[in-house]
């Protein structure tokens, strides 16, 4: 099948379309029927009616934008009317909700009078936060958006003229920055003169380039005086006329530091890119064939060019979903009047310094593994990239209070930021908490595989966000040139093995393993040769508060010299490993998954405790049940007794201040109708939310079977139970992977053992 028999199958799939609506509050019950609709909905009516903005508080008006198209101007498709437009409308809510968790309704109207479609959208005015207009033909776009600004008290954003502007926007402010370039010095030409077009050329002038330096073309050449004069343009083409001769693109493209295409493709020669300024940006934007292509642009001279284009398989995708999503999401959180010029530049230059970042490996797995590094071959963000929402949401918003135009306050940004964050899925709320923690009181890290480009990149965003201090072990010549090549900005700490005096510690690892069959030698060429010994004296002896390994090592290698050297916690005679699995709206701990193959009831109920300990560090109160194939001695042999004999003693301890059961079932731990109906005996009251596995086979099988099934995000395996703080990566874990696990292992070292032991 091809492409186009792909997307119809995809379409008509059943359900056909791509959207639905859901439910908000729970409809299970008939008092939770009668508080959604009659009686109790009229309390909520009678409140609006008093107070319209009410409306906001009690209906889904705050988080609810209309998609509004004529289907005059479908991309790619031109006039295919109101019934055809539909799926490119749909498509656009799907952007909305899966970038910024905005609610979309998409209202085809078949009116082609600007005057009748103004009137109509008016009318609905009632019914959203926001509209979104899309694929209406210039001029009457012009139009439109204007008198709908003009009278609407909710904000109106036509992201077919301004969703370009603002992502070129974002891409001329950053390759000026490369190629060293003022903005008041750049000449300008746009091919192109529809609604694109013109609010490029109008929001470059509001980046700071003079509107003198910009020359616009159309079909007929540069639109110039002259035919202003003669009346060969309309007035929004006439803004941006030259006082210079007649001539064609090419005349314009002449001596120009940047191109910007918003026409039709293969308009574009190199010999045209080769007449330009040193050092020029091609922006050529026309869909699915560019004016020109990107490696034409790139090499049709031998000085840097900067290209961008409208597709996704090139560098420097011009792509809308870049700004719009998140421009509302920033507007509707302060209930905006408007989205005014302020709001789009600040969204500009937030996709500009975001691009400037080390990139999340999540990105750069999702588009291939390609080098993602601020340069020429990465101006702007891409739009899988989840921190656009941290971004841009929080920019414009606080655009949006500082020019007026916000009905809501919002104070404090960096509350709104975590709540943004939770949008992007329960782990990264989650992770929010430990975070904020571990800013608190960082501490020193010893990264045992310093030398790693991960483990290096993670350190940078450690130090960067201040959760924590990291101290990089390996070469210094090494870490030094992989800072180089990765771009970044950073002076780590590094203890270098073979350049330290490491006679103290060599000394410390000697007497604190010499009856257990090592010799002077070998702990000397061991702390020298083996990070994960030295990070393991370097944690005991206090000159780091926690470590970390794994990166590139087996997961029993990596655990063995911490467990020899920092071993349990006081009272405390095994380890385990746990795993965090966040769902959208339940998070579970699963123990232990890497450590304990065939655990005894003693090490259940440690790992239980442990485990409890780890969920209150995430502000989660354990509720704890130990899983088996059998309820409550409904199957009685010596594998269901060891959960039964470890949940029991954790029942009869005085000091055990959690909930805990078993042994059970798994949906029986989960199913709170099973809890209190079948079982309401059990010590659950609710839904367990750590669960203990009988064995290891069970516990890693179990939870990687909740990740994927289930679609839960996974953190860890966060080591509990350890003398001092230790954590264990897992090959192949991502740069996020570690800056989690560091954040947890500070929040550890600051509340000390006695949160991993009895």
């Amino acid at each position: 099948m091809g492409l186009d028999e792909d997307a119809l199958e995809y379409h008509a799939r059943d359900p056909p379309g791509k959207i639905s609506i859901a439910t908000t509050k729970p409809t299970n019950t008939q008092r939770d029927l009668s508080l959604a609709y009659s009686p109790g909905v009229a309390a909520p009516c009678e409140e609006i009616a008093a107070d319209p903005t009410d409306a906001y508080t009690y209906t889904a008006k705050s988080n609810l934008v209309g998609v509004i198209s004529n289907g005059s101007a479908v991309l790619g498709l031109g006039d295919i009317g109101a019934d055809a437009a539909k799926p490119v409308m749909e498509g656009k809510g799907v952007l909305f909700k899966r970038f910024a968790d905005i609610d979309v309704f998409d209202v085809e109207l078949d009116l082609d009078d600007p005057d009748t479609l103004v009137q109509t959208v008016l009318a609905m005015e009632p019914t959203f936060g926001g509209i979104n207009l899309e694929d209406i033909k210039a001029p009457d776009c012009f139009e439109i958006e204007e008198r709908l600004r003009e009278q609407m008290d909710i904000p109106v954003f036509h992201d077919d003229q301004h969703g370009t502007a603002i992502i070129t926007g974002a891409g001329l402010l950053n390759g000026a920055e490369i190629l060293d370039k003022e903005l008041d010095a750049l000449e300008v030409v746009i091919s192109g003169a529809g609604a694109s077009a013109i609010a490029t050329a109008r929001f470059y002038t509001a980046l700071g380039v003079p509107r003198e330096n910009v020359t616009m073309c159309d079909s007929t050449g540069i639109i110039t005086q002259e035919r202003v004069d003669a009346g060969d343009v309309n007035e929004y083409k006439a803004a941006f006329a030259q006082d210079r001769p007649a001539g064609d693109l090419a005349d314009a493209m002449a001596g120009a530091d940047v191109f910007v295409g918003l026409s039709v493709g293969g308009i574009v020669s190199p010999e045209m890119v080769r007449s330009m300024a040193p050092n020029p940006m091609v922006f050529a934007m026309a869909n699915p064939d560019p004016e020109i292509g990107y490696e034409d642009a790139k090499t049709a001279r031998e000085d840097t060019v900067i290209a961008a284009t409208g597709r996704s398989d090139f560098p420097n995708q011009i792509n809308n979903v870049l700004g719009f999503p998140f421009i509302f999401r920033g507007a509707l959180d302060v209930r905006a009047t408007q989205i005014n010029e302020a709001m789009k530049v600040a969204a500009a230059e937030a996709l500009a310094t975001l691009a400037r970042e080390d990139v999340p490996d999540e990105v750069v797995q999702a588009y291939g593994d390609q080098p993602l590094q601020f340069g020429p071959e990465y101006v702007i963000p891409k739009p899988l990239d989840p921190r656009v929402l941290l971004r841009v949401a929080p920019a414009v918003a606080e655009a949006a209070m500082e020019t007026g135009v916000a009905r809501r306050e919002i104070t404090d940004l960096d509350a709104y930021r975590e709540s943004l964050e939770a949008r992007l899925g329960k782990s990264r709320e989650m992770m929010r908490i430990i975070y904020n923690k571990a800013m608190a009181d960082p501490k020193r890290i010893a990264l045992a595989e310093g030398g790693d480009e991960k483990t290096i990149r993670a350190a940078n965003q450690m130090a960067d966000a201040g959760i924590a201090e990291p101290v990089l072990i390996g070469e210094t010549t090494a870490i030094d040139r992989q800072i180089d090549e990765l771009g970044i900005e950073y002076e780590p700490e590094i203890l270098d093995p073979q350049q330290a005096d490491l006679s103290d510690q060599a000394t410390f690892l000697y007497e604190h393993r010499q009856r257990k069959g090592m010799t002077r030698n070998e702990a000397q060429e061991l702390v020298r040769r083996d990070p994960n010994y030295l990070a393991s004296v370097l944690v005991e002896r206090g000159e780091v508060d926690a470590m970390l390994t794994g990166l590139t090592y087996h997961y029993p290698s990596a655990l063995r010299p911490p467990l020899q050297v920092i071993g349990t916690a006081p009272e405390a005679d095994f380890a385990a490993g746990v795993y965090m699995l966040t769902f959208q709206n339940r998070v579970v701990f699963v123990a232990d998954a890497t450590v304990n193959r065939d655990p005894s009831a003693a090490c259940l109920e440690e790992v239980a405790e442990h485990t409890a300990a780890l969920a209150r560090e995430f502000n989660v109160e354990p509720r704890v049940a130990l899983l088996s194939y059998s309820d409550f001695g409904s199957v009685d042999d010596a594998a269901t007794q060891v959960p039964r004999e470890a949940a029991t003693r954790l029942r009869e301890r005085a000091d055990i201040d959690f909930p805990v059961d078993g042994e059970m079932q798994a949906d029986t731990a989960l199913v709170e109708d099973m809890l209190s109906g079948t079982y309401d005996f059990s010590a659950l009251e609710k839904p367990a939310n750590v669960l203990v596995f009988p064995t290891l086979e069970a516990g890693n099988i179990g939870y990687k079977l909740l990740q994927r099934l289930g679609e839960a995000e996974a953190i860890g395996p966060m080591l509990v139970g350890m003398d001092k703080p230790v954590h264990v990566l897992q090959r192949g874990d991502s740069v996020d992977d570690i800056v989690n696990l560091a954040a947890v292992a500070v929040v550890d070292a600051q509340n000390g053992p006695s949160t991993s032991a009895r």
